[in-house]
């Protein structure tokens, strides 16, 4: 695939309206993965090179559309500063007219940053009005949010109207990357899907179930469907509007010759936590008062196996609670599996904030992985459908 890259424009002393993705993890209002910001550190490098003034855009989180608070950017500003060694303006100030004059006084190599771009409504319906004032703010626009690609938002997909758009050096290295594997998939393929729900990734799990010859659930997800096959799971996570949407899943998987694993032991709790007691159960009624918090050592190790077979591993979730120690070992088990799946010639490609938090906290380098995206949900859309519409307005 085709797209217009940054290093085809002209961008000497020009004002650039970035679009970068840093929706990071935050934990009291504090960074737990920079990953994402790190990763937009070459693109914002190469505009100061050309002595361009940059502004920039992102979203955090779901504000739907409202201010608040707790999706501040500004701690984000704070983080992009420190690795850059350079100043960032971050500007709270409403997006207007007025911002706009203000930010039209910049100089070369100045950098500003607006405040979430969530906290307008018409960012998530694509609102052409907010695309114009958006595009007020520069000469250029440069998309480097490969996370964000699957969205046709204002700042993504309306802003490429008003201005001669390119794509970032991150983004053009993730389509570049993806679309290599995409081609080339090595048989046998193994999916592996965690974290909390299943609602945000249906279709996905539906699309590729001709395509992947075993999927592999762990984490909230994996509660869900069990609980479909009449498993008592519980305090647990269940998403119990989605059962029959479950069982619809798990007949289309069937129907295809494909494999569905789910965990068949348990690692339960009473509560979550760093010094918690645990205990690995089987069977198919949690005691009262638990919840499954990771997949047991029975399952994990039935999944590496399987893992260690594969010739391509897409993976995207864990499979516990992994940010506390106790529920992180069948993530561990799971990631360990793919690095030696890796050594022996396997492609793996692993996306997804929670799932680079957990690689993180686990001290597993992403060097260990055929690609490591910064994308979740963008990654496995793109890997469904060869495009994303954030890439489709970048395209020549």
């Amino acid at each position: 695939m085709e797209i217009k890259s940054l290093l085809q424009a002209n961008l000497k002393n020009k004002q650039i309206i970035l679009r970068v993705d840093y929706n990071v993890p935050l934990k009291n209002g504090k960074i737990t993965d920079d990953t994402r910001i790190r990763e937009s550190l070459a693109t914002i490098k190469h505009l100061l090179k050309q002595n361009c003034s940059i502004v920039i855009v992102s979203h955090l989180g779901r504000p739907e559309g409202k201010a608040n608070a707790e999706f501040s950017l500004a701690p984000i500003a704070k983080r992009l500063k420190k690795l850059l060694g350079k100043k960032v303006l971050f500007l709270k100030d409403k997006i207007d007219q007025e911002l706009v004059k203000k930010c039209q006084t910049l100089k070369p190599k100045q950098i500003v940053m607006l405040e979430n771009i969530r906290f307008y409504p018409g960012e998530e319906k694509n609102d052409l009005k907010l695309a114009e004032l958006l595009s007020k703010f520069g000469d250029i626009y440069v998309d480097d949010a490969f996370g964000c690609a699957h969205r046709a938002h204002a700042s993504i997909h309306a802003i490429t109207q008003f201005l001669p758009s390119y794509a970032g050096l991150l983004l053009q290295k993730e389509v570049e990357k993806l679309s290599l594997l995409f081609e080339n998939l090595q048989q046998p393929v193994s999916f592996i899907i965690g974290g909390a729900k299943i609602d945000t990734k249906i279709e996905l799990i539906k699309s590729f179930a001709g395509k992947v010859d075993h999927f592999i659930f762990g984490g909230g997800i994996a509660n869900t469907f069990l609980a479909s096959k009449g498993y008592q799971l519980a305090n647990s996570l269940v998403q119990k509007n989605m059962l029959e949407t479950a069982k619809e899943i798990e007949t289309a998987i069937r129907r295809k010759n494909k494999n569905i694993n789910l965990p068949k032991d348990f690692i339960i709790a009473p509560k979550v936590g760093n010094f918690i007691w645990t205990k690995n159960f089987s069977g198919h009624q949690i005691p009262k008062g638990y919840s499954v918090l990771d997949i047991g050592k029975n399952s994990a190790n039935q999944f590496a196996t399987l893992i260690k077979k594969s010739g391509t591993i897409i993976w995207n979730g864990p499979m516990g609670v992994s940010e506390y120690k106790p529920f992180r070992q069948g993530t561990k088990k799971i990631a360990q599996a793919i690095v030696q799946a890796s050594q022996h010639g396997a492609t793996t490609i692993i996306g997804g904030g929670d799932t680079i938090e957990a690689l993180k906290t686990l001290k597993i380098s992403p060097k260990n992985f055929t690609h490591v995206s910064t994308g979740g949900g963008a990654m496995l859309e793109f890997l469904e459908k060869g495009t994303l519409p954030g890439i489709e307005v970048l395209q020549d």
